[in-house]
């Protein structure tokens, strides 16, 4: 099974951007799909936004038009690009294969996840 390591969280004020990555330990260009979920306090583990591996993407409707997700099968790595962060994006993010891009499927196990947190 792959190993998932979120990185790229921190602090930053509303309407400022980060990027987060997901470094799998091996080969992501087999699996069909990947997401990026979120865990805000005192609520449930949402998904935010899928890959699946010919590109497709899907968001949640909270982060569309301010979302990008993205994969490099080259890199093994996927990446959530935010911008016009919002206080209530703050969460602990984590990235896990997904059993669809639609709705809460994820297939492994969860990492230790990055904390975003923004600031109004």
């Amino acid at each position: 099974q792959v190993q998932l390591v979120e990185s790229g969280g921190g602090l930053v004020q509303a309407g400022g951007s980060l990027r987060l990555s997901c470094a799998a330990s091996g080969s992501i260009s087999s699996i069909p799909a990947m997401g990026w979920y979120r865990q805000a306090p005192g609520k449930q583990r949402e998904l935010v936004a899928g890959i699946t591996s010919s590109g497709r993407t899907n968001y949640a409707d909270s982060v569309k038009g301010r979302f990008t997700i993205s994969r490099d099968n080259a890199k093994n790595t996927v990446y959530l690009q935010m911008n016009s962060l919002q206080p209530a994006d703050t969460a602990v993010y984590y990235c896990n294969t997904a059993g669809d891009i639609f709705n809460f499927r994820p297939g492994g196990s969860w990492g230790q996840g990055t904390q975003v947190t923004v600031s109004s």
